[in-house]
């Protein structure tokens, strides 16, 4: 297992670095969340910048697994950046090669050399343009969110006009934008109101910062310390943490909020990524203020096996689990059930793969990998579509589930359902 490694800036933090709103995230949580991001780097099917980024903001610079993700990003970026990326997914490259103090201006791999930062605006300004034609941005405002972060942070033109776009969507009494999408949107226009001197910009800025913090805090009020579901806490934590000088003199209860992450076992990287910045007292807006040499020279900490250690290696108690398939929307309309048996612990997508193995031509499906892990993308030959916003939605005794396949591991006796659905 690989060692977990965090530096004296990380110890500094746990113990006061957030003990002015009351908050100190448990040292030996924050490890089992640095544990898991290792651990999850030579299995992962892609590199997940998140994870990165994470890292950094944690100050765990030191392992095996932070100098093989870097690098697997910069060979990433050199492959994929201007042809396959999103222009969110660039930006979180970016963000991630900026708390390596990486220049992603000059991303050198494979013997060549790409300008991220340039591609950064050009895919962004492939989503204004979208956004000014149709009304919607070529991908989401979640992305455009990444990038007017990144691009301000690196001081570049492209965020200004980005960052006014996203002001008055969160202003707008019509707007419903996720919580994930306005968390991120905020530390956007935090980057954006240090940066201007306008001051029309400014009060405009300061309106949406407000409201959108005001908002998270009511709604953890109402939620007894939730925002949002579990999985955007990470993010929504970070928005709070960043901008408290926009809801002053509110206070916020950030020891409410924290214990609703503490107890969660989070286990999906992408969620640990979002949320380890919050535990420690960062956001990313720090991603270009992160101190990599003394990061680097930090003494390590090494957990005790007994102490991150899964259960392992022991056989596990077989658990029964019925599985469906449902399409009433497209095509000629099927419904299959089958009852699968698979070890106690086992992940939904076990679960799918002996369904599959003992009757392919009904539960045959079809996964692509992304940054939460196997997404299904068709079951039964029947394929989710961006354009018809069709998706495979899987629900467990009629709740949503909201981890993804390669996580979530149902109960004994429970129903697990995917159902072909809209967005």
């Amino acid at each position: 297992m690989l060692g977990v490694a965090f530096g004296i800036g990380l110890l500094l933090a746990l113990a006061g670095g957030t003990a002015t709103q009351g908050c100190v995230a448990p040292a030996k949580l924050v490890a089992q969340m640095l544990q898991r991001l290792e651990d999850s780097v030579p299995v992962s099917e892609q590199p997940n910048p998140s994870v990165l980024l994470a890292m950094n903001l944690a100050g765990a610079t030191n392992s095996a697994a932070h100098k093989i993700l870097l690098q697997q990003i910069q060979e990433d970026a050199v492959n994929r950046a201007q042809k396959d990326m999103t222009s969110g997914e660039v930006a979180l490259y970016v963000l991630a090669l900026l708390s390596s103090c990486q220049d992603p201006r000059h991303v050198q791999a494979l013997g060549q050399t790409v300008n991220l930062l340039r591609i950064l605006q050009e895919k962004t300004a492939e989503e204004m343009e979208n956004l000014e034609n149709n009304g919607v941005p070529k991908t989401t405002l979640y992305s455009v969110s990444l990038d007017a972060l990144a691009l301000c942070l690196e001081q570049v033109d492209g965020y200004q006009k980005a960052s006014t776009v996203l002001a008055k969507e969160l202003l707008s009494p019509e707007s419903h934008l996720s919580v994930d999408t306005r968390a991120v949107a905020v530390l956007a226009l935090a980057c954006m109101h240090n940066r201007t001197n306008n001051h029309d910009m400014k009060h405009l800025l300061q309106d949406a910062l407000r409201k959108v913090t005001n908002d998270f805090l009511d709604e953890q009020e109402m939620k007894n310390g939730m925002i949002g579901n579990i999985y955007s806490m990470g993010l929504a934590l970070q928005a709070l943490e960043a901008t408290s000088k926009f809801y002053a003199p509110r206070k916020w209860d950030c020891a409410q909020a924290f214990s609703k992450v503490h107890g969660h076992d989070y286990r999906q990287p992408m969620a640990i990524a979002q949320v380890l910045p919050a535990l420690v007292g960062r956001s990313y807006l720090e991603a270009a203020h992160v101190d990599c040499v003394s990061a680097s020279m930090s003494p390590s900490l090494q957990m005790s096996p007994s102490s991150t250690s899964e259960t392992s290696g022991a056989s596990k108690a077989l658990i029964t689990v019925q599985y469906s398939i449902t399409n009433k929307l497209q095509g000629r309309h099927f419904s299959y059930t089958t009852s699968v048996q698979v070890p106690d612990g086992s992940t939904l997508l076990k679960v799918m793969q002996v369904a599959e193995e003992d009757k392919p031509k009904i539960f045959s499906f079809q996964t692509k990998p992304t940054s939460w892990g196997p997404m299904v993308t068709s079951i039964h030959g029947l394929e989710a579509n961006s354009e018809d916003r069709t998706y495979w939605q899987f629900l467990s005794d009629n709740n949503a589930i909201e981890e993804g396949v390669g996580y979530y591991q149902p109960r004994n006796g429970s129903h697990v359902e995917a159902v072909f659905s809209t967005y």
